[in-house]
C-alpha cells in the first residue's frame, strides 16, 4: 500500500503551505507531502522572508519552486490542507470532486483528534464529511505576505505549533 499524500495549499505557494510542508517532512514519516498554491506564478523560490523565518526553527529547503495546484494532483491527494478559508472555497469551486478531502488546517487539527487513529486516513477524512462544513474566519493561517519578518516569525511560530498537532492528530510517526 502506498503512503498517503497530504497537500498544503495557500495561495502562492510562497510562505504559509511552503512553512507547513516543510515542518511536515521534517518532523514525520509515512506520507507524501507537497505544497500547492491556488495563484501561482510557478517555479519560483521562497520568499526571502520565508526561507529566513524557517531558519529561525533551524529548517530549510533550498530545492522549493512554487506549484500551483492542479487538478490530477489534487485528485491523488488523500488530503488537501488549506491555509485559509477561501482556499477551501476555491477548491469547491473549482475541483468540486476533492471537496470532501479539504479543509483549513486549523479545522483538521479539531476534527482529526476525534477519529480513530488506527483507521486508514480515507476513512478518517470521510468520516469529517468535510464537504458538508462551511469554513469559517476563524480558520485562517494568516498570510505574511507583504509583512516584515517578525510577521513571517509569527506565522512559522503558529505553524510550527499546528503542524505538531497535526502530526499528532494523524497518528504520523515521528522522526527520529
Amino acid at each position: 500500500m502506498s503512503e498517503p499524500e497530504i497537500v498544503f495549499l495557500c495561495t502562492g505557494n510562497a510562505a504559509r503551505s511552503v512553512m507547513a510542508t516543510v515542518l511536515f517532512r521534517e518532523r514525520a514519516t509515512g506520507f507524501v507531502v507537497r505544497g500547492a498554491g491556488t495563484h501561482v506564478v510557478e517555479g519560483q523560490p521562497m520568499s526571502v522572508r520565508t526561507r529566513t523565518a524557517l531558519a529561525g526553527l533551524g529548517l530549510a529547503d533550498p530545492m522549493h519552486r512554487s506549484a500551483q495546484l492542479w487538478e490530477p494532483d489534487a485528485r491523488r491527494a488523500d488530503l488537501v490542507v488549506a491555509m485559509a478559508p477561501e482556499h477551501v472555497t476555491w477548491v469547491r469551486r473549482t475541483m468540486p470532486d476533492i471537496r470532501d478531502r479539504t479543509a483549513t488546517l486549523k479545522r483538521l487539527v479539531e476534527l482529526l483528534a476525534d477519529t480513530d487513529p488506527s483507521a486508514p486516513l480515507a476513512e478518517r477524512v470521510a468520516s469529517m464529511k468535510l464537504a458538508d462544513i462551511d469554513p469559517e474566519p476563524w480558520e485562517e493561517v494568516v498570510d505574511p505576505g507583504g509583512g516584515e519578518q517578525d510577521v513571517f516569525h509569527a506565522c512559522a511560530g503558529e505553524l510550527d505549533a499546528l503542524v505538531d498537532r497535526l502530526i499528532d492528530a494523524l497518528g504520523a510517526p515521528r522522526r527520529p
